[in-house]
């Protein structure tokens, strides 16, 4: 594979991935990317479906539902209303599992989002655990991400839901977190666009150096609680959606018919910042628009024609009216006029790696651990 020569155009003959989105993607001589190589490498690595998918995902949870015995809970997951974590609780109940649920209310919930966890939640019979941080402690945080100008905003949210993830699988001793994260929907993504979520010495940085409230009710995953889970609990992430076929339009389907869930038009648009950052953000500052990795992987996985993916790229990310209204609740919500908004967007590029980074041997372990598999799909 080889690199285009800088400052020329080309787009991946299989998905929708171009030099815009990753100036580093590489081709071959079918002018196929780099991208769909990986996809294709690790779904055949790591996806299951048919007897060997459900033989895999019977051992699974056979020993899941072993360890969990004589505890209130098995398993423990996030529930955010989206797509995935929904199907993640409808999958566990029918497969015997009992998860406590565990949704971080971080103020931008939409109200369709409150809806959709309220159904499931009732109609799955299941535990919530909710985690509420002080409001102006979070929305100091986000802000200080944004004056820091770095890309991955959504580290202070992320962040927080695994550290409550691990901090009540350790106090309810589980061993096991069922994630939503599967090669089907959400295997591509330039890693320039991501940062580790797992890295507490940046997140501290960025807030020391742009925050102003202290951090008192904000979780952390600090290095003692990622010692205590890899070593003591040997909390494993389980992606057991790998193990079953995962088509997202089915999938709506069957959540909107069994649990009562509605859409929200976009990935991750069950919170309304989420969505402006994706929408407005990301394409207007960084230049990034995240529905090329999105819909490349659903092109990867049979799910998507190219040719109707690239009609979705051309459809506009906002309305005029649509974006005023967003634009304006998010001004309103954070407290920020029109010219102080104007100014964080206007701010130079920065890097994470302009601040602080984990450096203990828990940290590189877990640092590997996400960033290593990015890495080796990108240069194939």
């Amino acid at each position: 594979m080889s690199r285009n020569p800088a400052g020329t155009y080309q787009q991946c003959t299989m998905t929708v991935m171009d030099t815009i989105a990753d100036p580093g993607i590489r081709f071959d001589e079918m002018g196929v990317c780099n991208y769909y190589h990986a996809f294709k490498a690790a779904e055949k690595e790591l996806v299951f479906t048919g007897q060997e998918g459900e033989r895999r995902l019977r051992e699974l949870t056979d020993r899941i539902k072993q360890d969990g015995k004589g505890k209130p809970y098995d398993s423990i997951m996030g529930l955010s209303g989206g797509v995935d974590s929904s199907y993640v609780a409808y999958q566990a109940k029918r497969l015997g599992l009992r998860p406590l649920a565990v949704h971080f209310d971080n103020g931008w919930n939409s109200e369709l989002a409150v809806m959709n966890i309220e159904n499931i939640v009732s109609k799955l019979d299941l535990d919530l655990y909710t985690l509420v941080v002080d409001w102006e402690e979070f929305k100091d945080f986000q802000l200080a991400y944004l004056r820091a100008s770095v890309v991955d905003i959504e580290v202070v949210t992320d962040h927080a839901i695994t550290a409550t993830l691990f901090r009540l699988a350790k106090k309810h001793k589980i061993k096991y977190v069922l994630g939503g994260s599967n090669v089907a929907t959400e295997y591509i993504m330039p890693p320039t666009w991501i940062y580790n979520k797992n890295d507490h010495i940046n997140l501290r940085a960025i807030h020391e150096a742009y925050g102003k409230v202290p951090l008192k009710t904000y979780p952390l995953f600090d290095s003692l609680l990622k010692k205590y889970s890899s070593s003591i609990l040997k909390s494993g992430w389980v992606s057991f959606l790998n193990y079953m076929p995962y088509n997202k339009e089915e999938v709506k389907k069957t959540i909107g018919r069994e649990l009562g869930w509605r859409d929200y038009g976009g990935k991750h648009y069950e919170s309304s910042f989420t969505k402006f950052y994706q929408a407005y953000i990301l394409p207007e500052k960084f230049g990034i628009d995240k529905r090329k990795p999105h819909l490349s992987n659903l092109i990867c996985s049979g799910q998507l024609t190219r040719e109707a993916a690239l009609e979705e790229l051309k459809k506009p990310l906002y309305t005029g009216e649509e974006l005023r209204q967003d634009l304006n609740f998010v001004l309103k919500k954070f407290g920020l006029s029109q010219a102080e908004f104007d100014e964080i967007m206007r701010l130079p590029i920065r890097k994470h790696s302009d601040f602080p980074v984990e450096t203990s041997v828990y940290d590189r372990y877990w640092m590997l651990r996400l960033i290593k598999p990015i890495m080796k799909r990108v240069s194939n």
